[in-house]
């Protein structure tokens, strides 16, 4: 383009946006046209580009002087609906405060409200909140103003450019709150020590209209104005908010036992004060425990540099990866990451793959190799030409993927939401009831039975028991992430650990998926040089997988060439060809049947005049084996395709081809069988003899042949119906309707491939079948820290609740263990399923 040519007029102006909205009924040219003109009516529209084709308005406009509901009315003045969510948007707010369940709830309480939102999900594992909206109704600066009316400030979005990261706060125990917390502990435990220890240097200060303050009563307080500043902010956007949780239990709480001791002289100026400082502790330990969670997904997004060294005429630059376009090459030294998603066009290195496959040995890369960002340059020096960009590779993905697999809720997550929504008000009418009644059923004093109904108030908030679910699954995912499997939910991580069969396909899942050349047997007077050369010159312009086998081994032989003229494909059979002159042919057994030839007679190669040991162990005579007895059937029981070559006169010599198993696949069968699953089978479309044989080899329970696609799923279904749930295990875009249709879908060596990360529930990164059991055991441990956090938690909260009127809790115990000592221990035992890790050696 010419200095002098105009700006493309799609491009929205440097200062301007550009919005998109539906317009379904715009389905002419006629109907375009008066979009088009109503929209220009508008001083602030740029341009408008009417699509009837798509039935969509893309407008460019300057923010300063209309809105994208101005847009919309112009298109509806002209007579044509707009569709709403064509022209939704969703953004991200990072909220780093909202840091515990009652907090997300607070949010999500206020962004509902706010008319124009049609979803939302606050996450405070990382400190989040996603929200779609309908742009023609609702600003991003509007949700980002409602989120602060709830009490946490909005510190990015990605409306403005937020780069995805986890929310990061001060350190903890630092932090205001935290200097804060302290001096209110201060002066609580100097209040402590006159009311208990030195009672004599307790002065009364005050004396008047029946309360009496002493030094360690205004000590109390102290420590409550102190202390509680961020309890009653909290407590008042929670009743600003119509939200009953901790905040607000809390406040009432501490405001009530202050109330209760200036206004009827009931000294309960300790509890007041214990109860500030220990919920501030309490407050600090959960938002120490969140950041916990949080930092496991951090150190995923660490994995990518923030800056890449690019080749740009004739020299290297350093620029942020975001400035990188596809295409670029960038240069990787030994010891950098790699910072984009590329191809390897000059060097070679072993590059550390772990944080994506999870692989423990550096892989070879030499040019015409696939990298991936994150992964680490062992040696070598590497230029990398860019494919993807930033934001678009396969670590983006992954990360992407486990921050959204929060949203998919496991049903016992949804249960204790459900089971929440009860807990607290069932608790404070207790509280009521207690403090009401205890003095005339129980005969205590009246002072005490509010100390109780306090107690009960903190009981009330659900806190640990509803944040037990979510912090074991960010933990089980990220877990898993960082050896190389993507769980994409927390439903499939509770499913997965719950299943009694696996289903396995047998191509390139318990084989490698690659033909191989494990047999050449020469006949008659033919060496094995003689028969590669002559299938070599048969198959070099063969397309199928096994002439490319063969190849592959006569190229690694080095055998010479042969002129290859008239070359034909017998279709189902095999392929002839004239090499040198004279015709030969490679194919199936029944080929040379075909041809005339007695397969049950056929002369064994010699060398020097001896019988070659392959051909004596096959061979009853010392010069002639029986091929249909001995050779072809021994090597099809051992799961290999034989390929005979040889012409019409003479059959020179015997190939067999095989797709070698993993050599982890019998391990990794085996350790499923040892954490518990019930039923192993392999399903695969390979015929009869060759599934029996790798079936054997791998040690599965059940093996299924000559299964078509539609079989498979059959399959599965069946094996869901016999163990009320089954895994399918395959390469995630031929085993596609299998995996649709199993309880869970695990797609193997899924790196790179975005089908098989986007159509299976769970990817194995790594082409490395020993993920399976590590996965099964993850998932069922999981299940398992699940099932202890949400019970234990729920016991002790309803057994100090119980206890409460009988005396036994005191306000600090409430505290200390139905608060924070719960959301630590729950915290704290989800944590233990980064511990486990797939077995050395597999």
């Amino acid at each position: 383009m010419t200095g002098d040519e105009p700006d493309d007029p799609r491009e929205p102006p440097d200062d301007g946006e550009s919005l998109r909205l539906g317009v379904p009924e715009m389905d002419c040219p006629s109907c375009a046209g008066k979009v088009e003109s109503s929209v220009r009516e508008l001083d602030a529209v740029e341009d408008v580009d009417p699509q009837i084709t798509t039935g969509t308005v893309t407008v460019d406009y300057d923010p300063e002087g209309t809105s994208p509901a101005d847009v919309a009315e112009r298109i509806e003045q002209a007579g044509y609906a707009v569709e709403a969510d064509v022209g939704e948007a969703t953004e991200t707010f990072t909220a780093p405060e909202m840091d515990c369940a009652s907090c997300a709830g607070k949010v999500e309480n206020v962004v509902d409200a706010v008319d124009g939102v049609t979803a939302y999900q606050a996450q405070p594992t990382t400190g989040k909140v996603t929200v779609t909206f309908d742009q023609s109704r609702l600003s991003a600066e509007e949700i980002s103003r409602a989120i602060e009316n709830a009490g946490y400030e909005v510190t990015e979005s990605t409306a403005d450019g937020d780069d995805g990261t986890v929310a990061e706060t001060e350190t903890v125990w630092r932090s205001r709150r935290a200097i804060k917390t302290w001096i209110s502990g201060v002066f609580t435990a100097l209040g402590l020590l006159l009311e208990f220890v030195l009672q004599g240097a307790n002065a009364e200060l005050l004396a008047a209209g029946g309360v009496t303050l002493a030094i360690a009563d205004v000590l109390f307080l102290a420590a409550v104005v102190v202390g509680g500043q961020e309890i009653v902010r909290g407590g008042y956007y929670s009743l600003r908010n119509r939200n009953l949780d901790i905040d607000l239990l809390m406040s009432l709480a501490i405001g009530g036992a202050v109330a209760v001791s200036l206004g009827f002289g009931e000294a309960l100026y300790m509890e007041a004060a214990t109860l500030a400082f220990l919920f501030s502790v309490a407050e600090l330990l959960e938002r120490y425990s969140m950041d916990k969670a949080r930092n496991s997904l951090q150190e995923l997004m660490d994995l990518s540099p923030d800056e890449a060294t690019v080749r740009r005429d004739g020299e290297t630059v350093t620029v942020p990866v975001g400035e990188v376009d596809v295409g670029d090459v960038v240069v990787v030294k030994p010891g950098e990451k790699i910072p984009l998603d590329g191809e390897v066009i000059d060097g070679e290195s072993a590059v550390n793959q772990a944080p994506i496959t999870g692989e423990s040995v550096p892989v070879d890369k030499t040019p015409g190799d696939e990298v991936y960002a994150g992964t680490v340059n062992e040696q070598g020096y590497l230029e990398v030409q860019v494919t993807s960009a930033a934001g678009d590779n396969t670590l983006s993905r992954i990360i992407e993927m486990v921050e959204d697999a929060q949203s998919n809720k496991t049903e016992r997550e949804q249960f204790v939401e459900r089971f929440a929504g009860y807990y607290t008000p069932v608790v404070v009418a207790f509280a009521v009831l207690v403090t009401l009644a205890s003095p005339s059923l129980l005969g205590v004093s009246t002072t005490q039975a509010i100390v109780y109904g306090l107690t009960l108030l903190v009981l009330a908030c659900p806190c640990a028991f509803v944040i037990s679910t979510p912090v074991s699954v960010v933990s089980g995912i990220t877990s898993g992430a960082k050896n190389g499997v993507l769980i994409k939910g927390g439903n499939h991580l509770e499913a997965m650990g719950a299943v009694d069969a696996v289903a396995l396909d047998k191509t390139g899942t318990l084989t490698v998926g690659e033909l191989r050349v494990t047999d050449v047997v020469p006949l008659g007077e033919h060496t094995e040089a003689d028969v590669l050369r002559c299938a070599k010159g048969l198959e070099s312009r063969s397309e199928h997988p096994i002439g490319e086998a063969i190849v592959e081994r006569a190229e690694r032989r080095d055998v010479e060439d042969r002129r290859v003229e008239e070359f034909e494909s017998i279709t189902g059979k095999g392929v002839r060809a004239e090499l040198d002159g004279r015709t030969h042919y490679a194919g199936k057994p029944g080929l040379f049947e075909e041809l005339g030839f007695d397969l049950n007679h056929v002369h064994a190669a010699t060398d020097g005049g001896v019988v070659t040991k392959k051909s004596q162990q096959l061979c009853e005579r010392n010069d002639c084996v029986d091929l249909l007895e001995t050779i072809v059937p021994d090597l099809q029981s051992e799961g290999k395709t034989v390929v005979l070559v040889g012409t019409d006169e003479e059959i020179e010599g015997v190939i067999a081809v095989a797709d070698d198993v993993r050599p982890e696949a019998k391990r990794a069968v085996a350790r499923l069988h040892e954490l518990g699953v019930e039923h192993v089978v392999m399903l695969t479309g390979d015929n009869e003899r060759t599934a029996r044989a790798i079936a054997e080899k791998v040690g599965v329970d059940e093996y299924r042949a000559e299964l078509l696609p539609e079989d498979k799923v059959d399959a599965v279904q069946e094996l869901d119906e016999a163990y009320g749930g089954v895994a399918m295990v395959g390469d995630g875009i031929n085993d596609a309707p299998a995996l649709a249709t199993a309880t869970v879908g695990v797609a193997m060596g899924a790196a790179g491939t975005d089908t098989a990360i986007e159509t299976a529930d769970i990817a194995l990164m790594g082409d490395d079948l020993s993920r399976l059991p590590y996965l099964y055991e993850l998932s069922h441990d999981a299940n398992g820290v699940i099932r202890q956090n949400i019970w234990t938690s729920l016991a002790v909260k309803a057994g100090l609740a119980l206890a409460v009127p009988f005396g036994v809790v005191p306000i600090w115990a409430a505290v200390l263990i139905g608060d924070a000592g719960m959301t630590l221990g729950v915290t704290g035992n989800a944590m233990r399923l980064s511990r486990i890790q797939p077995e050395s050696g597999e």
